[in-house]
Parts: structure tokens; C-alpha cells; sequence
């Protein structure tokens, strides 16, 4: 017999499967490995995250709606136009979200969280020297993770939730000039939140995160992104 709970457990595997897999097809988009107007095969991408051709065609679906792919009657998903303002948009709509709860998490965190951020920055530090990318990532996230669990703002982190969502992860730390500028915002991030001055905090959150995406913009370009299409676009 199985009970409900291991049911809720299948069902949510299967619910994550097709998440999966537009979260890596969403970052080969945004991280240049795969172009504007390229065909995506279902079967390497199967292959790549280790499912079946169905939660792929599930997940590509999904990017269609945020409009990452393009789906072509009887030939198959297409990558979509992607430029530069895109990418700006992104980066915008997460800054000024971002910034919100950090403004908030400056008047609602507690000594505990506090400690939390704390160690979080003296481990960037650590990683940083022995060049460990991966783990430079996984603090940079924990630490804005950090934030806006202080915030207090469930409906909040949400909304930055679905945003957060179609930007990239896994190759933060290879982005030129982020690591550094990274290790410099953030303690002036933390300090900003020891001393609870809320505005400032939004200001660095905001700041921060705008030249993060300006960085992605600069690294796709030297990727020949938009080769072919005017700065402005």
C-alpha cells in the first residue's frame, strides 16, 4: 500500500522534472551556448539532464511562455530573439525587488541572521583566495538568500522568485569583474544592514545586482551574442 505522502512525493517529482529542464535550456540561452534562431534537439537535452523526452517537451513549453523559445509548426522549438534590453529588464526587475527586502531585512533582522550574513562574507573571502568558483556562487546566492528571508516578506521573495528564475546561476562566477565586485558589495552591504540604514541598503542591493547584469551584457557581447545587431538593441 502507499500512503499519501510518498503520492505527493512522485507527484512532486514529476512536477520538478520539466523545471529541470528550462532551467538548463533557459541558461544555455542566457549564457550564450545556444543562439537566437538555433533549433533545440530534445534528444541531447534529454540526454543532458537525465529525463525522458516528454518532461523536455514539458519544460520547453514553459520557456515558450516566458518567451525564451519560439515553438515552429512540424520542425520543432526555436531559440527566440534574446538582446540586450532583455537582459537589462532582468536584471532591473530583480534590482528593485532585491533592494526592497534588503531595505526591510535592515529593520527586521535579528542577531542570529546577522551572524549568518557574517560568516557568509568571511567564507566568500576564504573561497575567493583558494579560487573555488563554485563555492563562490553558492555563497554569493546564500547570501541574498539570507536577506530576504530576513525581510519578513513571504509575497515579496516570490514575486523575485519568478524573476531570479530566468536569470543565471551556475556560471556567475565566471562572468569578468563579478567575483571582485562581489567581494567588495557585499560587506558594504552587510555593514549598511549592521548599522539598520535601510535606504542605503537598497541603494547597494540595487547597484550591486545593475552591474551584475551589465557584466553579463559585456561577457555575451565578447561571445558574439549580438554580432550582427546595433549596441542599443
Amino acid at each position: 500500500m502507499v500512503d499519501a505522502s510518498t503520492v505527493r512525493g512522485r507527484g512532486s517529482r514529476r512536477q520538478q522534472l520539466p523545471e529541470e529542464v528550462a532551467s538548463y535550456v533557459r541558461e544555455l540561452i542566457i549564457s550564450g551556448e545556444v543562439r537566437p534562431g538555433e533549433f533545440l534537439r530534445m534528444e541531447p537535452i534529454a540526454e543532458a539532464v537525465g529525463v525522458s523526452n516528454t518532461p523536455v517537451r514539458e519544460g520547453l513549453l514553459s520557456l515558450r511562455s516566458e518567451g525564451f523559445v519560439e515553438l515552429v509548426p512540424r520542425r520543432g522549438f526555436v531559440v527566440a530573439s534574446f538582446t540586450r534590453q532583455d537582459v537589462r529588464d532582468l536584471f532591473w526587475a530583480q534590482a528593485q525587488l532585491a533592494g526592497e527586502l534588503g531595505a526591510r531585512a535592515a529593520k527586521t533582522i535579528t542577531s542570529d541572521q546577522l551572524a549568518v550574513l557574517e560568516t557568509n562574507v568571511a567564507d566568500y573571502e576564504r573561497a575567493f583566495d583558494a579560487g573555488d568558483q563554485a563555492q563562490l556562487a553558492e555563497l554569493g546566492h546564500q547570501f541574498h538568500r539570507q536577506i530576504n528571508l530576513a525581510a519578513n516578506s513571504h509575497r515579496l521573495a516570490l514575486l523575485l522568485g519568478t524573476v531570479v528564475s530566468q536569470l543565471p546561476n551556475r556560471f556567475y562566477a565566471q562572468i569578468e569583474g563579478h567575483v571582485g565586485g562581489t567581494r567588495e558589495a557585499h560587506p558594504r552591504i552587510l555593514d549598511a544592514i549592521r548599522k539598520r540604514a535601510s535606504r542605503q541598503v537598497r541603494s547597494l542591493i540595487s547597484e550591486h545586482i545593475l552591474e551584475g547584469g551589465e557584466q553579463l551584457v559585456g561577457m555575451l557581447e565578447e561571445r558574439g551574442m549580438w554580432a550582427d545587431s546595433p549596441s542599443t538593441s
